[in-house]
């Protein structure tokens, strides 16, 4: 490759393009927080336009995303790989540690901090072994931390706000992935706007980088906004029978894929769900997602026992668009699955199976437009049941990335105890 095909892209630059220029937004404050990029671990820009300028940033060794990575691995699980589920563990924790956690943290100005050296052991006592039981202990810290993580981004992000007089905050880094968080952001932060771009992680920056390059070779106007994520691999109702006749699998063509699929649902049935491109980041939008009914609350259970997750894990809701507003506190479009929402208090009974512990569910809003197959199908279950919701989760199992091709789908199913798998046109059982 010549050498002049070749670019540099700083790793926190790479993530905020991907915030800013794929958001909906022409002006907008732009907050770039994970474990590290090169040096920076926290950085702030102003997008206008066309331009986005780096205006301060924290660097190596004082990081909030090393500092939930660590903690992570302290509480037994996988470091930069399990941190989602510190977060589920929080909500069944008290504040215990929550002073512990906020003598670590310096906010010093000008959007900076300092953070202590941790030592985790001597404040917490011995790390959690991988399959050692959950207690109290453990469930208090994952809380105050995520509590102190609320506390100092908020106010980091009012420096940020004063110092840019901007309405709207685009968000990128592994640490916008944590959707309590951003709900937080969402609900007591001083931006009117929030928008996370979906694949918030390190995948993201793929994106950024290319837009980045892009932008600056053809000198393109911002006129972009991600209104879905459905940008990868897709596969045909040819490919996919051709396929399913090489394996000699049984299958059946369906004539009506939603108000079949709709009819397996309402019988509890848990269904792989294959359809269109695959989704661009790490949540299943519905099109390589596993999906069942929220009507019965044993469906939590059952589906973690699928996907041999922890039992403390939730599961998260699918709605339509114009519905969501009924069934969840203050529920704008929510595409990507990036933030929480309270269940309204008279639907919770309606839907248990979402409904976590805390009172919340991270929603997917779904219209037409963005995926139609998805939106026919909970148009079809709402008919049957009045629900407009369904379980939505990805369509994998534990250590496996989501399935991508219609051999990754019939893999994964065979080896699993779904019901069934709607793949383009066909069902198989």
């Amino acid at each position: 490759i010549p050498e002049k095909k070749w670019h540099f892209v700083n790793h926190h630059l790479a993530h905020a393009t991907s915030a800013f220029h794929a958001s909906p937004y022409k002006n907008a404050a732009v907050m770039t927080i994970d474990g590290r990029g090169e040096k920076a671990t926290t950085s702030y820009y102003i997008g206008n336009e066309n331009d986005l300028t780096l205006i301060n940033d924290v660097r190596m060794p004082h990081s909030l995303g090393l500092l939930y990575e660590k903690t992570t691995t302290h509480l037994g699980f996988l470091h930069s790989s399990d941190e989602y589920k510190v977060m589920a563990l929080a909500s069944y924790g008290q504040p215990e540690f929550v002073k512990d956690f906020r003598n670590m943290i310096h906010i010093t100005g000008n959007g900076q901090y300092t953070i202590d050296n941790e030592r985790l052991e001597e404040r917490f006592g011995p790390p959690r072994l991988k399959n050692e039981p959950f207690t109290q202990h453990h469930f208090n810290i994952a809380y105050s931390l995520q509590a102190v993580l609320e506390e100092v981004v908020l106010e980091l992000l009012h420096w940020l706000h004063n110092t840019t007089g901007d309405e709207n905050l685009c968000l990128a880094g592994g640490v916008a992935l944590n959707c309590v968080l951003n709900a937080s952001i969402r609900d007591k932060g001083p931006f009117k706007n929030v928008w996370v771009q979906p694949a918030a992680g390190d995948a993201g920056t793929s994106l950024g980088a290319a837009i980045c390059i892009d932008m600056k070779e053809q000198t393109r106007q911002k006129n972009y906004g991600m209104s879905h994520a459905y940008w990868g691999p897709g596969y045909s109702d040819e490919e996919i029978e051709k396929f399913l006749a090489w394996a000699k699998v049984p299958y059946r063509k369906l004539t009506n894929i939603a108000e079949e699929t709709a009819d397996l649902l309402i019988n509890d049935k848990i269904i792989g769900w294959f359809q269109g491109r695959m989704e661009f980041g790490p949540r299943a939008l519905g099109s390589r997602s596993i999906l069942a009914s929220p009507v019965n609350a044993s469906m939590q259970g059952r589906l973690n026992e699928v996907k041999d997750r922890e039992d403390f894990r939730p599961v998260a809701p699918v709605v339509l668009e114009e519905d969501a507003p009924e069934w969840f506190e203050n529920a704008d479009p929510s595409p990507f699955m990036l933030f929480v929402h309270d269940v309204k208090k008279e639907k919770a009974g309606m839907i248990p199976a979402v409904r976590h512990v805390d009172g919340t569910a991270r929603i997917q809003t779904i219209n037409k437009e963005q995926h139609e197959k998805y939106y026919d199908l909970l148009r079809a279950f709402k008919k049957r049941t009045g629900v407009p919701v369904l379980v939505n989760t990805s369509f994998n199992t534990l250590g496996k990335p989501i399935v991508c091709t219609p051999r990754d789908a019939l893999e994964c199913f065979w080896s699993s105890p779904f019901d069934a798998l709607v793949i383009g046109s066909y069902l198989v059982e």
